[in-house]
């Protein structure tokens, strides 16, 4: 596998393929970042952030697109990413402008698999957060609540849950795990 150079940016955030995040850009550099990736200079790679570590993110991150943008009033960029491909960051160099660029190779994303049984409420929970917060819902055209891979990973998108836990169930082969553990969350939450 080839590796490939990508513009990167990050968020303390998660941000996993066929996600999508609304982010807010008003450091210089990073305003200059999104310029080039949409120049077609890069292709662009969203880290989840993490301190005290040789690299700005996690070396799991995920290659996006930008699909909207628009100003705020106080002159910053909201920007709308949607993740496409996970990727491994093999090393990244901030730039004099304090931006990164990260040389990266692409890893599996999870396949899709069909939710079944006692997984359902998963799903359901998910709808109903949905419901609850319709900022996040709005970002999406489609929502695809029968995937157990989606809907694994906009789980770990949202739990407020640290950074290295979700990168390390999204580190997993597959969506297993994910499930497992939301699935015991909720029970958890219904038992309480």
């Amino acid at each position: 596998m080839l590796s490939q150079e990508m513009a990167l940016l990050v968020e303390d955030a998660v941000l996993l393929p066929s996600g999508r995040i609304e982010v807010r850009v008003a450091n210089p550099a990073e305003l200059k970042l999104i310029a080039r990736v949409l120049k077609g200079h890069f292709p662009l790679a969203f880290g989840a952030l993490r301190s005290n570590a040789d690299l700005p993110c996690y070396i799991t991150a995920t290659q996006c697109d930008i699909i909207d943008f628009h100003q705020l009033e106080d002159g910053s960029l909201s920007v709308v990413l949607e993740g496409h491909q996970r990727v491994k960051i093999l090393s990244a160099a901030q730039q004099r402008d304090g931006s990164w660029i990260a040389r990266t190779l692409a890893c599996p994303n999870w396949r899709h698999e069909p939710i079944e049984g006692e997984f359902a409420i998963i799903s359901a929970a998910l709808e109903q957060f949905y419901q609850v917060n319709p900022d996040l819902l709005d970002l999406y055209s489609h929502i695809h609540l029968e995937d157990a891979s989606w809907v694994s990973q906009r789980w770990l998108e949202v739990l407020p849950m640290y950074n290295r836990d979700k990168i390390m169930l999204a580190d997993q082969p597959n969506c297993h795990k994910t499930m497992d553990f939301v699935l015991q969350l909720l029970k958890s939450h219904v038992d309480a």
